[in-house]
């Protein structure tokens, strides 16, 4: 009898063990994915570099940035959790040394960017200030950002965001950030060189 009742309870205790696990399981990935970075999270971060403390409000920031309210303020959160920014009263700053450590180090490995054909576009890399001032002209095509309302032709350099060149248009300083990190993500070793202690210049002089 004893048997016959094990026999019947064990499918049914297997299939409830099984069926707490996958749920956790599945809990857990859901908890990690709203945490992967994302880069969109960059072009928000670097956009309070710019700001350099002054106020904000989500409604401003989304149109400045080409993003809606929900998606900065998801990037805010996203941030946060990767220890690139920390909240202080209801608004979020951007921990520098994290992002420093993340920018020279990390983006170029997460956020690979990708070449394409002669396009219409927004200049970057060596080819956009701050490190035009660094490399004559060569008579190569400069990296671009593909852009209906570019000036310049070039070779396509995928943004690090879709939405970078209406963000960079709005914002000399962004424009200025965006183009040194396309310079440590994407450009050649002297160009990643001078970028990279532009970009920590830039950085340590940030104050909330």
């Amino acid at each position: 009898m004893l048997a016959e009742l094990a026999a019947s309870f064990y499918p049914r205790l297997t299939y409830l063990v099984n069926r707490v696990f996958s749920i956790r399981d599945s809990r857990i990935e859901n908890e990690w994915s709203d945490v992967i970075l994302k880069p969109q999270d960059i072009l928000f971060l670097l956009k309070l570099v710019a700001l350099q403390g002054k106020g904000w409000s989500y409604n401003t920031l989304a149109v400045s940035l080409g993003m809606s309210p929900a998606e900065v303020h998801a990037a805010g959160k996203r941030t946060v959790a990767a220890q690139l920014a920390v909240q202080k009263q209801g608004a979020f700053v951007p921990n520098i040394r994290s992002l420093t450590e993340f920018l020279v180090h990390g983006m170029r490995y997460v956020f690979v960017p990708e070449r394409g054909e002669l396009t219409r576009g927004m200049l970057t890399i060596f080819a956009a200030p701050p490190l035009g001032e660094s490399f004559a002209p060569s008579g190569e095509p400069p990296p671009v950002w593909p852009d209906p309302q570019g000036t310049e032709r070039g070779i396509a350099f995928s943004p690090l965001y879709k939405s970078v060149p209406v963000a960079a248009r709005a914002d000399q300083q962004l424009y200025e950030l965006l183009a040194l990190a396309d310079a440590i993500r994407g450009g050649r070793a002297r160009e990643r060189s001078i970028a990279v202690k532009e970009m920590k210049k830039r950085l340590s002089s940030y104050h909330a």
